[in-house]
């Protein structure tokens, strides 16, 4: 098998481009795993703190030198996807005690729900949560007292959050634990016909509810392909879950033996064994190209457009989006999940899922097969399905047919030839699309502005009956330094109505869409944001735009708006209230989109 000419290419330049800053953070990772856990060292005070609430384990931890694993934990019953969670950690222990070991739950992280959140003044807490995450992370583990260490997270933040936070303790071995996603409910089309349906006033409150409770209904994630699943993939992709795990539903036998030897292997790639594996030497350039191939050729999340160079920034790699674009222009599609087809991520295992597309990829040279994962040494691995026999986990071969081309393809006949994602740049900036889910028509918009500093504006302007022709909706100072960046979802089914009644219509902004967005071409991201006296920052109603998702271009028609002022924002209303009060530091010093949208430096 020849690797593919372009990713080498790419790889090859983030490697030159991060020598410096990987080779600084390789050797701190050295240093630390130098000097070991400091259990050992701590004063007999500090190891009576530590072991007091341990129970059963206390002795075994004050004589004994077997190992010891710390759990960071993102449980709440706030997400569905993260409640399973609650009962882990019990069975942590168990596992590896069974195994000589012992486990702590070293801290919890916060975990909101975007769902809840969308078009809610709590979503520009959003993206800085990922931040506080990786902060949390760092809290937990300060303790020093593990030789190896277990997340337990599944969305959209959290799991960014918890890769950023276990690189700051890249000495230490990681594995990342999923709950899995709920089983399938009211189809995800069928939500979102409901949801279009109440924006155009023909059916009531109760009707919508009826439909969103039968479509989440239970404990796990979501089921459609946003960015809760995206983060699934990428843990596959990268090698931090075990093989065939990310998809396997709560409250199964096999959800439980996968739980529970995710824990043991966590502890037996330790140093104290023979097969030391710290999460710094997983997570390489080649792992975070393995990522970005992974995203575009499952159509997954913009959102990880940002989190993944703020990931790989923690490891001291440098990612930017021309990587990703040049990558999506040889990566096909393979795969069509909601919003990008009918099918959830429950068909999409039963299809042939990741293990399918990693063999798919692998056999076709877009991806590393030599890489180091949580399984072993070779993406190969993650081409295997995990069973029950006799009780007992085991991993097979997993298929390499696809059981249903409308859900997934091979690399011989893919849905598309380039990916799901596209950077666009020109005289308005620089921003991504989502493409994947967006049909061939409606990839190019050549349309009128009209002006919004916020998304309750454009609703307003929707329901007062302004939008009568071709408009390309311009919504800023949405962007990290303004308001947190947050996700402008809730406008979705009224920018659908307008595309169904037959106008070109799309979305221009330096705000963030759902993972769940698709339908309606939005270039989103853009920078630089309206805050920083971006282009955006220029345009007036009227001004002509073009948004081109086929050639790349973002560009600015009219004359003369270049040379204009940028105008200012009342951006008050941002300061305060549900806790936006607190993150005010986070605003003053938080990097561009295009650098992960981070409050932590290189």
């Amino acid at each position: 098998m020849t690797l593919n000419a372009t990713l080498l290419s790419v790889t090859n330049r983030i490697i030159a481009r991060s020598e410096t800053t990987r080779g600084t953070y390789l050797e701190r990772m050295r240093a630390a795993a130098s000097k070991g856990p400091a259990r050992a060292h701590l004063s007999c005070s500090g190891q009576a703190h530590a072991y007091a609430a341990t129970g059963e384990d206390q002795d075994h931890l004050a004589t004994s030198s077997a190992g010891h694993l710390g759990i960071v934990t993102a449980y709440n019953d706030m997400l569905s996807a993260h409640q399973p969670f609650e009962t882990y950690p019990a069975k942590i222990r168990d596992a590896v005690r069974s195994a000589g070991g012992t486990a702590q739950v070293a801290g919890g992280v916060p975990a909101m729900c975007d769902g809840v959140t969308q078009g809610e003044a709590g979503m520009e807490l959003s993206l800085f949560s990922r931040d506080v995450i990786a902060m949390a992370t760092g809290v937990a583990l300060s303790h020093n007292v593990f030789d190896a260490s277990v997340y337990l997270g599944v969305c959209d933040k959290i799991v960014p959050g918890l890769v950023i936070g276990a690189q700051s303790f890249g000495h230490l071995p990681a594995v990342f634990l999923p709950a899995g996603p709920m089983t399938s409910g009211l189809s995800n089309d069928e939500k979102a016909k409901t949801r279009v349906a109440f924006a155009k006033g023909e059916i009531g409150r109760d009707a919508l509810l009826k439909a969103e409770m039968a479509a989440y209904h239970g404990p796990g994630t979501c089921t459609f392909y946003g960015t809760a699943n995206t983060n699934q993939m990428l843990m596959e992709f990268m090698g931090l879950h075990l093989p065939g795990s990310s998809f396997v539903t709560p409250g199964t036998p096999l959800r439980e033996a996968l739980t529970k030897e995710g824990a043991k292997r966590a502890l037996s790639l330790s140093a104290l064994g023979n097969s030391y594996t710290p999460v710094c030497d997983i997570l390489d350039e080649k792992a975070y190209v393995n990522g970005i191939v992974g995203l575009m050729a499952s159509g997954g999340s913009t959102n990880l457009l940002i989190h993944l160079v703020a990931m790989a920034r923690a490891g001291g790699i440098i990612l930017d989006w021309q990587d990703f674009s040049e990558l999506s222009d040889v990566v096909p599609l393979l795969a069509r999940v909601y919003p990008n087809g009918l099918a959830d991520v429950n068909h999409f295992h039963a299809a042939g899922g990741l293990g399918y597309m990693i063999g798919q990829l692998l056999g076709a040279g877009y991806l590393h097969p030599d890489t180091k994962t949580v399984a072993g040494d070779g993406l190969e691995n993650y081409t295997q399905e995990p069973f029950l026999e006799n009780d007992e986990l085991i991993w097979r071969k997993g298929t390499e047919s696809s059981l249903n081309d409308a859900i997934v393809r091979p690399a011989t006949n893919p849905f598309q030839a380039t990916g799901g994602l596209k950077r666009l740049h020109g005289s308005l900036g620089t921003g991504v699309i989502k493409v994947s889910a967006v049909a061939e028509e409606h990839r190019v918009v050549e349309a009128p502005v009209r002006v919004f500093h916020d998304q309750d504006a454009v609703k307003a302007a929707f329901k007062a009956g302004e939008f009568t022709g071709d408009t390309i909706v311009v919504v800023r100072f949405q962007g990290p330094k303004a308001n947190g960046m947050p996700e402008l979802h809730s406008l979705t089914p009224m920018l659908a109505i307008l595309q169904g009644q037959g106008k070109k219509v799309a979305l221009v902004t330096d705000g963030r869409m759902s993972g769940a967005s698709g339908k309606v071409p939005a270039a989103i991201h853009v920078v630089p944001e309206a805050l920083d006296g971006g282009p955006i920052a220029k345009l007036q109603d009227g001004d002509l735009v073009r948004m081109d998702a086929i050639s790349g271009n973002l560009e600015i028609l009219t004359d003369g708006v270049l040379e204009r002022a940028a105008v200012s924002a009342d951006l008050s209303a941002n300061e305060f209230g549900t806790g936006r009060d607190l993150f005010t530091a986070f605003r003053r010093s938080v990097a561009s989109a295009d650098e992960g949208a981070s409050v932590f430096g290189v």
